[in-house]
């Protein structure tokens, strides 16, 4: 078709035309709304990126001689990194003589793994690097799993919000039925409970007759 007539069907139908095929002989054109298809394969590229699933390592230090409660703390961090579908690279650090106990950093590394064991495992076995031992732990779950997971809730929860409703805590509704049940016991006590009565007390602001009153009345 020359391409006057093709412009001028164009035109007439309000459309942009569009070449997809320069290298062909001849060249191949469409007819299109080129805005709509900009926009199209935008969001087309915008999916593909939310579904895209890149592998990251994250990486968790600790002392051979870590205190129980930073222990927790740490492990609770790697197993919101392997929840995440990431891969976590743990380093026991060692310092001055703990370098001559490397069987510390070795049986904390084996009981990290044997706490997180259900949600990963160890892809790379400790090794001594220098000062330090590193052991390199991959989650079961995929990125992609996680991923979609993870939007399902956010979804989840917009849609609990939208439409008002909170969670209830478990066990509260039972709380609360406790405690009125606690406070009509009492005070069903304190109006059963005899009220003892109690003496008279003498009346010591009785006022005085003035003096003479008697030898005046009599």
């Amino acid at each position: 078709m020359p391409l006057a007539k093709a412009l001028e069907l164009a035109q007439e139908y309000d459309l942009d035309l569009v070449e997809v095929a320069a290298t062909a002989r001849p060249p191949v054109c469409k007819l299109m709304d080129y805005g709509k298809f900009k926009y199209e394969s935008a969001m087309k590229a915008r999916e593909a990126r939310k579904n895209q699933a890149h592998t990251v390592i994250k990486e968790m230090k600790l002392r051979p001689k870590i205190d129980p409660h930073d222990y927790e703390t740490k492990k609770g961090h790697v197993v919101r990194f392997l929840k995440q579908g990431d891969k976590v690279k743990i380093t026991i650090m060692f310092r001055g003589r703990e370098q001559s106990r490397p069987e510390l950093g070795f049986r904390l590394l084996q009981r990290l793994a044997e706490d997180v064991q259900d949600l990963g495992f160890v892809e790379s076995s400790p090794k001594q690097d220098g000062r330090n031992m590193i052991m390199v732990l991959g989650p079961h779950k995929k990125k992609t799993e996680a991923m979609a997971e993870a939007r399902e809730a956010q979804a989840a929860r917009k849609a609990a919000a939208q439409a008002g409703v909170t969670p209830r805590r478990q066990g509260g509704a039972d709380e609360v039925d406790d405690v009125t049940d606690e406070v009509d016991d009492v005070t069903d006590e304190a109006v059963e409970a005899p009220v003892e009565e109690q003496p008279e007390a003498a009346d010591d602001t009785e006022t005085p007759a003035p003096a003479g009153t008697e030898a005046a009345a009599g």
